[in-house]
């Protein structure tokens, strides 16, 4: 019988530290071993920011400029991240929950052990980053852009991708659970990825525009 491949391996947590020191007033954009709490750093302009070993809640990043930008071992509860550019990042083991990314710029970057959690993240542009052991649930990523991104170890769960582009994107061990595909762009680079099979009926008719299927009608 032959062997079903392996599914994709979950993330791995952020490692952080058991006390966490509150930063300063107002917060240092860069930061270490420590919560940061309701700082704002909109429009700010810091290429080669890093955060390492914290934790941000409530912090505005909205139209920052970051290119480069650095974290590991971090969370990020319910900030704001609209329209950050953060091209080139490099991300590892971060979890981002409850948070609003729309038209975050994450391209060119990496992004290694990275939990998406209930987040707005429509037109995030995620192209031709690397996406490893990346899990996505519960999140709004319509008109997103994987446009020559590699994705390997990505589940996608509960997630809307209705618009999203898949062009020339690289999947491995991909998983998509629960989630809407209406008008999805790139539908073939979904070759080899997994769904279930009540998931891929309901997907149907965005497979067979993206395949230039007709359906014909009933006699």
């Amino acid at each position: 019988m032959p062997r079903r491949p392996a599914g994709p391996a979950a993330p791995d947590p952020p490692a952080l530290p058991d006390e966490l020191e509150p930063a300063d007033a107002p917060a240092p954009l860069d930061c270490a071993d420590a919560r940061v709490v309701e700082a704002s750093w909109a429009g700010a302009r810091r290429p080669g920011l890093r955060l390492e070993r914290s934790a941000l809640e409530t912090v505005d990043l909205s139209g920052a400029r970051v290119p480069d930008l650095r974290a590991v071992d971090c969370e990020l509860v319910r900030c704001d991240l609209a329209n950050l550019d953060a091209r080139g990042a490099s991300l590892f083991r971060v979890v981002v929950a409850g948070g609003r990314l729309t038209g975050t710029a994450l391209t060119e970057g990496t992004l290694r052990d990275v939990a998406f959690r209930t987040c707005r993240a429509d037109l995030t542009t995620f192209a031709g980053s690397t996406l490893e052991r990346v899990a996505f649930d519960d999140c709004l990523l319509a008109q997103a852009d994987f446009r020559g991104a590699r994705l390997e170890s990505v589940v996608f769960r509960d997630c809307d991708l209705s618009g999203a582009d898949l062009t020339s994107a690289r999947l491995r061990r991909v998983e998509l659970r629960r989630c809407r595909l209406d008008g999805l762009v790139g539908v073939h680079a979904l070759r080899g990825a997994a769904m279930p099979f009540e998931d891929m009926l309901a997907a149907a008719q965005t497979f067979a525009e993206g395949l230039g299927v007709r359906v014909l009608d009933a006699d």
